[in-house]
This record gives C-alpha cells, sequence and structure tokens, in this order.
C-alpha cells in the first residue's frame, strides 16, 4: 500500500473513530515528534562552541548586537 493509500484510509479511520480514539492517535504523534525536536551536542560540538567563547572574550572574533545581527539577516534574505 502506498503512503497516499495510507494517509487516505487513516483520514477516513480518523473521521469515523470515536474521541478517544482520536485523542490517543494524538498523542502518539505529539509524544513522537517531541522525540524527534531534541537535539544533543556531541563533545566536538561542545569543544567548537567552547573555542569560539573564549576566542569573543579574548576580544579575538567580531560580535554583533541583537539589532546588527537581525539587520544583517534581514539583508541576506
Amino acid at each position: 500500500m502506498t503512503v497516499a493509500a495510507i494517509r487516505t484510509k487513516l483520514m477516513t479511520m480518523i473521521a469515523d473513530a470515536d474521541g478517544k480514539k482520536v485523542k490517543a492517535i494524538y498523542t502518539l504523534l505529539v509524544d513522537e515528534q517531541k522525540e524527534n525536536d531534541t537535539f544533543t551536542f556531541t563533545e566536538e560540538h561542545l569543544a567548537i562552541l567552547d573555542e569560539e567563547r573564549a576566542k569573543h572574550l579574548r576580544g579575538e572574533s567580531k560580535s554583533y548586537t541583537w539589532e546588527e545581527a537581525k539587520k544583517i539577516i534581514r539583508a541576506k534574505k
């Protein structure tokens, strides 16, 4: 069965399901989405962030105010 066919069948099944089942399906999907939204930094990422922060604190890198950053980002759109 194709994904499109499964989606169509699911929409029909959900439309005909009682409220308890609809809420259960919703909870299942929301929980899965929350699990996929998490991000974990690797040790390598943390080391890069630490080095960049150290450069900033030593005055060796350019930094921007929030307003400057927004202006730069908007100019690149």
